[in-house]
């Protein structure tokens, strides 16, 4: 099957310091493929500690130049600026992004869209940001003083990568901070497309540097390098875990967004017309691709039957195909080595679970990384579909009887990112997601972000919290001011 191959692509890819578009220092690179022919369409600099500690060293004089000294006004109008042009360019973002990663192209169209906004978002944040103060009247005002805390660490994945990296660079942009952001591997494609956007709005030279390359090379080094007080990571929890070691010698800020196992859990009274087509469009949007999928769906057993019997023929009827087709609802997955990995978890499926669509590549798609929607039932609580991240287009139903079965279900993973419950009975909803582990929850709802809300999982699903205030939070050190308005107090040692 051809795609569409966008006009004008690099055939190189080169790391992004201090300014300039630069090859490693050793000339290494790596093969970059298109989802749909698995073939090398370009070779990227693969980055090791060499080039990272040359984008640090950037980072680091960048930070001692007037970026982080400007007024938030004066830096927001620079992030505004980037959001227009990432809007202006976001059809030839998303092509890119499509080719790429086998994004269906109209949802890579709304991923750009959102990068922009994010972009908007913490322009608007640190100019109306507001921090604690506190008056004990006639002797003392404390205050808080925010200074960002110097080079940041981003490290994002695969999935939605342009879109994940404007989540990271916005906040630590607007909070004085410069950065190093490694893009994940797989898809550097429209990472390659900052440079110049940076150029046109503004940002100075060495603010923000992109070393392309390995996780376990070039990503390493970002972790372990001591010029370099945060990480900021989006991905798998096991690379988390290692993460996590990596950075303690240095004692270094983490904000780690990991995997996901999220329960849909569909009471007996819920509009089963809204939640079919809310948990559908969970688990299969993005190809499956997604941290916060709702891959398991927990029904209560009076309408399990007619659930399973309709969600089935939904999956049946979603349109896989071309990336580039506006009317694709599912494409191709990223890569060969995750496709590999999504199909061994079919198989395992198929012995745990009773399969009621897809299992397998569509017919008419012999070529490519391309899985028919799958939805297993009557999938027990111990079986690895429903305990492991498949991330990909593959779903578990499972029945349960009452309240107190749903929520031991709900939380009998080790993940804890996102849950999703259904129901018409507003007191059940809330006080059941309460108990829910997980650190978001949505009531009646598909996944609708609101920016100002904190985004994070608990258990093995991450550690501290971005979105909002939060992100602010993390790229910020805070100091506290205390101001001794009277006279002072102060038991006098050593006078006798």
């Amino acid at each position: 099957m051809s795609t569409h191959v966008p006009a004008g692509l690099p055939d190189r890819i080169q790391h992004f310091i201090d300014g300039y578009l630069v090859d490693s220092v050793d000339g290494g690179t790596f093969d970059v493929l298109d989802p749909i022919s698995n073939r090398p369409y370009a070779r990227a600099a693969a980055g090791k500690a060499a080039d990272i500690d040359r984008a640090v060293a950037a980072a680091g004089r960048a930070f001692e130049g007037p970026w982080p000294h400007l007024l938030p006004r004066e830096r927001a109008k620079i992030l505004n600026r980037v959001a227009d042009i990432v809007e202006s360019t976001d059809e030839r973002l998303a092509e890119l992004e499509t080719y790429d990663t086998g994004l269906p192209i109209a949802q890579a169209l709304g991923q750009a869209r959102r990068s922009a906004e994010n972009f908007r978002f913490f322009a608007d944040l640190v100019v109306a940001q507001r921090d604690d103060a506190y008056k004990v009247p006639g002797r003392q005002i404390n205050y808080v003083n925010r200074k960002p805390k110097g080079v940041a660490g981003l490290i994002t994945p695969w999935n939605t990568p342009f879109m994940l990296e404007s989540w990271k660079l916005s906040p630590a942009l607007a909070s004085g901070c410069t950065v190093v952001l490694k893009p994940a591997e797989f898809t550097p494609l429209s990472a390659s497309l900052w440079p110049e956007i940076f150029r046109e709005a503004g940002i100075p030279d060495g603010v923000v540097n992109i070393v392309h390359g390995l996780g376990e090379e070039a990503g390493d080094a970002l972790v372990k390098h001591p010029d370099v007080p945060m990480i900021s990571f989006t991905g798998e929890s096991r690379t988390g875990q290692i993460i996590f070691g990596n950075a303690a010698p240095n004692l270094k800020a983490l904000s780690m967004e990991l995997g996901g196992k999220s329960p849909a859990v569909v009471f007996a009274d819920a509009n089963l017309e809204e939640a079919i087509d809310a948990t559908i469009f969970g688990v299969f949007s993005l190809n499956g691709e997604r941290c916060t999928a709702g891959s398991r769906i927990l029904v209560q057993r009076p309408v399990y039957d007619e659930f399973v019997e309709r969600y089935a023929t939904r999956a049946r009827n979603i349109v896989v195909g071309d990336p580039s087709a506006p009317e694709t609802e599912v494409g191709a997955l990223v890569h060969p080595e995750h496709y590999d990995k999504v199909m061994e978890y079919v198989e395992i499926g198929k012995t745990e679970g009773r399969l009621v669509a897809g299992g397998g590549r569509p017919d008419h798609l012999p070529h490519g990384n391309y899985v028919s929607p799958t939805v297993f039932v009557d999938v027990a609580p111990d079986a690895r579909i429903f305990q492991e991240e498949i991330f990909g287009p593959v779903v578990a139903i499972t029945p349960f009887d009452t309240e107190e079965e749903a929520l031991a279900l709900a939380n009998g993973v080790r993940f804890g990112l996102a849950a999703y419950i259904w129901t018409n009975d507003l007191r059940r909803g809330h006080s059941f997601a309460q108990q829910v582990d997980s650190g978001m929850v949505w009531l009646n709802s598909n996944n609708v972000r609101d920016l100002r809300t904190p985004f994070g999982g608990v258990k093995a699903s991450g550690l501290g919290h971005e979105g909002g205030y939060r992100s602010i939070d993390f790229y910020t050190d805070q100091q506290a001011m205390h101001i001794t308005l009277a006279e002072t107090h102060t038991p006098r040692f050593g006078i006798h």
